[in-house]
């Protein structure tokens, strides 16, 4: 099972692609904060409820100098239907070797319906200008998660 994240630690460096197979870093975003959320699958109904709600947020996240990259185990071509079918906005990156996942302590042991399987962990981890974790939110429900990050991070509105 993959470490969690704690904040003061250093986030993961990756590169991963986007949904038009481009190379999406984190080093990409030095300077500004960065959500990086992290989801099991596209186009089921919990991650698309997540997906609209941060796209729905993202002029008010991007006031308060936040980017927002989403990561699952996808693969570009599903991330890009995906992001057509429901028109979303924030950028989402494909991770289908799991590696980056696994850095962020989002892949491992999870309950699922009272069963334990191994997958992938919905977490989000809030990442600073420096590139060190700032918060880090695990086992994070898909609807009204957004809305929770804003009051955490005192985001106005």
């Amino acid at each position: 099972m993959s470490e969690r994240l704690q904040p003061g630690d250093t986030a993961p460096a990756f590169t991963l692609p986007d949904a038009d197979g481009n190379e999406v870093s984190l080093a990409d975003h030095k300077g500004r904060k960065v959500i990086v959320y992290f989801y099991p699958a596209a186009l089921t109904p919990g991650c698309t409820k997540q997906a609209c709600d941060f796209t729905d947020n993202l002029d008010v996240l991007a006031a308060a100098g936040y980017d927002v990259i989403g990561v699952s185990p996808d693969k570009p071509e599903k991330l890009a239907k995906f992001r057509e079918k429901e028109n979303l906005k924030v950028t989402l990156v494909g991770d289908p070797e799991k590696t980056t996942l696994e850095a962020y302590g989002a892949f491992g042991e999870k309950k699922l319906y009272g069963k334990v399987v191994t997958g992938v962990i919905r977490s989000t981890v809030v990442v600073d200008e420096e590139g060190k974790v700032e918060h880090a939110f695990y086992n994070v429900k898909a609807t009204g998660h957004v809305a929770k990050i804003i009051r955490d991070l005192a985001i106005e509105g």
